[in-house]
């Protein structure tokens, strides 16, 4: 199966300005989702999507070419992760290049492993939608709601506060998608139902969103908590 490593990364960032591209111990964001791509593949078949100079500039300066400039559509607010995947497939397709299979990789996952795309490749077969990582959640333990007297209920627990009481549910990190094109062009994301799920430990499933989640990360590589 013949694979395109994606890295959507638009320019509007609202809660860090520039992010995809701000230093992160001395890297930019974005270099750490294209370092571990290219454990995988060939800068033939990695694509940075981007509707912004200064991500593309950046990207080209790690030697990496941008093929193409997303455009103005596909980078507002309202442009779904579906809507960038087909554009970018179909880029390809009209230069005779077929894609059977996406790994998205988002720059807000830095601490994503080696290991994490490989396990999440290796759980994938062409009869599943896709196969994303996630991590354990135990919201359920916690999530309440109040009642018609005032009062909190659990929503999704069975009474007891509990971790290893909680029912077991997962939180989809971010961090891997390996996504059958066929699929995403025919129903998109909205329309999978058959999707596998690969489990990523905590501390490697941060996302950066804010400032807060930023200056997190970049402490946990400083210490080397973790390993990438």
């Amino acid at each position: 199966m013949k694979t395109l490593y994606l890295i959507p990364a638009r320019g509007g960032s609202k809660g860090i300005p520039h992010k995809n591209i701000k230093p992160l111990c001395g890297k930019p964001l974005i270099g750490y989702s294209i370092d571990i791509a290219r454990k995988f593949a060939n800068d033939k078949d990695i694509c940075v999507s981007t509707d912004d100079v200064e991500i593309k500039k950046i990207a080209e300066n790690y030697g990496l070419k941008v093929p193409f400039m997303r455009p103005d559509y596909l980078a507002s607010d309202t442009a779904t992760s579906s809507d960038v995947i087909v554009h970018a497939l179909n880029f390809y397709e009209q230069y005779g290049v077929h894609y059977d299979v996406v790994v998205l990789l988002q720059p807000t996952s830095p601490l994503r492993r080696v290991e994490d795309v490989k396990g999440t490749i290796e759980l994938y077969d062409s009869s599943f939608d896709m196969v994303t990582s996630v991590k354990e959640s135990f919201v359920s333990a916690v999530l309440c709601r109040e009642n018609k007297d005032g009062f909190l209920e659990d929503v999704l627990s069975n009474g007891s506060t509990r971790r290893q009481d909680a029912t077991k549910l997962y939180e989809y990190n971010g961090a891997v998608y390996v996504i059958n094109a066929k699929a995403v062009i025919e129903k998109g994301l909205g329309g999978f139902s058959k999707i596998k799920k690969y489990v990523m430990p905590e501390i490697n499933s941060l996302d950066i969103d804010t400032m807060t989640d930023w200056y997190i990360v970049e402490s946990l590589i400083e210490k080397k908590v973790v390993t990438l």
